[in-house]
């Protein structure tokens, strides 16, 4: 069964920097990609940042020059590490990434539980 958990949500100051981590499980090839998306309340989820397994990342607009994505590709794990944070930044975080899980099968999106980021002014 494919599992990815996320840690390292939590309550900062606006200014202030939050890390999360994302580890995917079960019987899976290295996910080709992996990204974080985010949704505020009352508005609807939105992709932040991709990165695939060779390393190339993108990143939207308002998180760019602040928000790093990274992966380690031994531990199927995915990285976010949040710098320079604002109020509008406040949301629940999901992971995401698309994985193959045997030679026959085409690569599907799985999504973590969600964590939640709230940055006070």
């Amino acid at each position: 069964q494919v599992q990815l958990v996320e840690s390292g949500g939590g309550l900062v100051q606006a200014g202030g920097s939050l890390r999360l981590s994302c580890a995917a499980s079960g019987t899976i090839f290295s996910p080709k990609t992996m990204g974080w998306y985010r949704q505020a309340p009352g508005k609807h989820r939105e992709w932040i940042t991709t990165i695939i397994r060779g390393g190339s990342t993108n990143y939207t607009d308002s998180v760019r020059g602040r928000f790093t994505i990274s992966r380690d590709n031994a531990k199927n794990t995915v990285y976010l590490q949040m710098n320079s944070l604002k109020p509008e930044d406040t949301a629940v975080y999901y992971c995401n990434a698309d994985i193959q899980t045997s030679l026959w099968s085409a690569a599907a999106p799985y999504w973590g539980q969600g964590t939640q980021v709230t940055v006070s002014s």
